[in-house]
């Protein structure tokens, strides 16, 4: 995906919802700090996005901009309506959001989650894939270690703690 194609599904779920503001929290949230990402970054057709306010909108979100819909088959890109809690984030994500907003998204803002919170709940899914996307942010430096091991140090679940530590530390081996 693009910053253009992020910015065109902004546009579509505001049409879609009638709401101006929405949280992005997927790997695509990564074009919000880096608009130029490199491709291995941008390997992702889907937007996990929320309407802020009324997370439930994520059903008219996947219904009209979904992976099925009419739309992911005019454009080959499409939106993944989830909710607040899809993903695990570590204390204080909400301040460190990014704002996308400009003329190509029809006045709504997408609120990008921090690299930084991308790799703790990339970490916390622990997929193959997601350790080739947190190992390519630590290659571009997207991300550095010492900030990913203070957030993770945030949660106050021992065993949680262990888990994240463990996966980062999948990521920095070679691959």
């Amino acid at each position: 995906m693009k910053r253009a194609e992020l910015e065109h599904l902004l546009r579509a779920s505001s049409g879609t919802t009638g709401e101006k503001e929405f949280i992005i929290i997927g790997s695509q949230s990564v074009l919000g700090k880096h608009p130029d990402a490199p491709r291995e970054l941008r390997q992702s057709m889907e937007l996990d996005i929320y309407a802020r306010d009324k997370p439930d909108l994520r059903i008219e979100i996947e219904r009209n901009l979904g992976e099925l819909s009419r739309f992911s088959e005019t454009y080959g890109y499409f939106a993944d309506g989830v909710s607040p809690d899809t993903a695990l984030l570590p204390k204080g994500w909400e301040t460190r959001l990014t704002p996308v907003c400009n003329e190509n998204t029809g006045g709504a803002t997408g609120w990008c989650i921090d690299p930084c919170d991308l790799t703790i709940a990339k970490l916390y899914a622990a997929r193959p894939k997601d350790i080739a996307f947190i190992r390519a942010m630590l290659k571009h430096h997207f991300i550095r270690p010492v900030e990913i091991e203070r957030l993770i140090a945030t949660f106050d679940d021992a065993q949680l703690r262990r888990r994240l530590t463990d996966a980062f530390a999948v990521c920095r081996r070679p691959a």
